[in-house]
């Protein structure tokens, strides 16, 4: 599609396929610094490949783009609401510097690729009725 929405100037598939590696990467980054042993911390990494599955299926098959970029916006939302866990987080003192960060950096950063993903709808929709 020569008209897609690009945020950024980055196609959504690619956007989405770089926001899943990001937080598998970050999940296991920050689970190795602070020393967890608990799968709690990996939860960025899961949601990363509840992203980046569909982004990378999007590419294979691009008949079904609309359908794959679907399916990883729930897990964008999903980060988004796993994120509101910080306003619960942030003033207690026994919870460490890292799940502050950690679940700040979901809550922003899932709210923004949502906001990506439905202003791409809008423009898919908004290009087919012209």
């Amino acid at each position: 599609m020569a008209d897609e929405y690009q945020p950024m100037g980055i196609s959504m598939t690619s956007l989405t396929i770089g926001y899943g590696f990001m937080l598998i990467v970050w999940g296991i980054v920050v689970s190795q610094l602070a020393d967890s042993n608990h799968w709690t911390s990996y939860i960025p990494s899961i949601l990363g490949v509840l992203i980046l599955i569909p982004g990378v299926m999007a590419n294979v098959q691009a008949e079904r783009k609309k359908l794959w970029i679907h399916i990883a916006v729930i897990g964008g939302f999903l980060a988004a609401l796993c994120g509101t866990r910080f306003f619960m987080v942030m003033a207690k003192d026994d919870v460490s510097a890292y799940t502050k960060g950690s679940t700040l950096m979901l809550l922003i950063t899932g709210l923004i690729y949502t906001y990506f993903c439905v202003q791409s709808f809008k423009h898919a929709r908004r290009a087919r009725a012209e």
